[in-house]
């Protein structure tokens, strides 16, 4: 019951355990995670592409993706607003402006194209020849590796999580509030309730969430696991400026796994440098509890 998940972890605990001291190393490392996110997601998109009468499933893509992302979003924002109730509003002065939003919106459009991109190659392909799911699987274990080793090397420290109680609790209440999004989304399109879970269990970390359930549930339920991610980075991107005066939890809670990565220039340009510690930590907590979970809640309908 546990092997499929033993073997997706497997990889993230060995490069977790791999310290790396070198620069060069580490940014050939984050370049190649990019890299093969790229790649895991044009398989992806062969895969949906092998979907028998796939335009008959686009509706099941759709739906599901618009019923968890409004379910969650419903769940973290009020638990991140309870949040916020203790805590008052932020403080200090804004941060130095960062990148544009169209230019962080047009990244994430880039992916989805690389996954319509694999559908339309997928269409001339042979499915009995091309063993694309050997192909994704090997590739998300690659993946896996790089990316325990990443985190492992992030310079976060167990001392330096437990002495940041506000990334904490961001953390803490976004799993939990995720997880009861999750349970109403299922209940409401009749999944099973581990399935909800796992969808909950992203954290906005798109391509790690479309992948792993795409390997354990199919393309079609990938595919919208990916967009619930997507949409939900897309739309943190767009109201955390304006939530982070009154509601800083929120700002940062929102954005999952990515406070620490994609949404990171948009958060320090809101809220300034006091900020930054807590979404790192609240990032790195959720990235390293994403897969785990995912792969648990999976295995529990195995």
């Amino acid at each position: 019951m546990y092997s499929g998940l033993l073997i997706v972890l497997l990889p993230l605990a060995l490069g977790y355990c791999i310290p790396c001291r070198s620069q060069s190393i580490v940014h050939f490392i984050n370049v190649s995670v990019a890299r093969m996110v790229y790649l895991i997601l044009f398989l992806m998109g062969i895969s949906l592409a092998f979907v028998d009468n796939l335009s008959a499933h686009l509706g099941t893509i759709f739906s599901v993706c618009l019923v968890f992302l409004g379910c969650i979003t419903l769940a973290n924002l009020a638990g991140l607003w309870l949040l916020d109730i203790k805590r008052g509003r932020l403080s200090g002065e804004r941060g130095a402006p960062a990148i544009s939003k169209w230019a962080l919106l047009l990244d994430s459009v880039k992916l989805c194209l690389v996954i319509v991109g694999g559908v339309l190659l997928g269409q001339f392909l042979d499915p009995e020849w091309f063993a694309v799911d050997n192909l994704s699987e090997w590739a998300l274990m690659l993946l896996l590796l790089l990316i325990g080793i990443q985190l492992r090397n992030s310079g976060m420290k167990l001392r330096q999580i437990l002495l940041n109680p506000w990334g904490l609790a961001i953390a803490l209440v976004v799993m939990s509030s995720s997880w009861l999004g999750g349970l109403a989304g299922a209940w409401l399109l009749d999944m099973p309730l581990s399935h909800g879970l796992a969808f909950a269990s992203g954290y906005g970390w798109y391509s790690l969430s479309g992948i792993l359930i795409s390997d354990q549930l199919g393309p079609v339920l990938g595919s919208a696991a990916f967009l619930n991610d997507l949409a939900r980075e897309l739309v943190a991107i767009l109201i955390i400026p304006a939530l982070m005066r009154r509601h800083p939890s929120c700002a940062v809670g929102y954005g999952g796994a990515t406070a620490m990565d994609f949404t990171l220039p948009v958060l320090q340009r809101a809220g300034g440098v006091t900020v930054v510690p807590v979404a790192i930590v609240s990032g790195f907590i959720l990235s390293l509890a994403g897969p785990v979970f995912i792969l648990s809640f999976l295995s529990l309908s195995a």
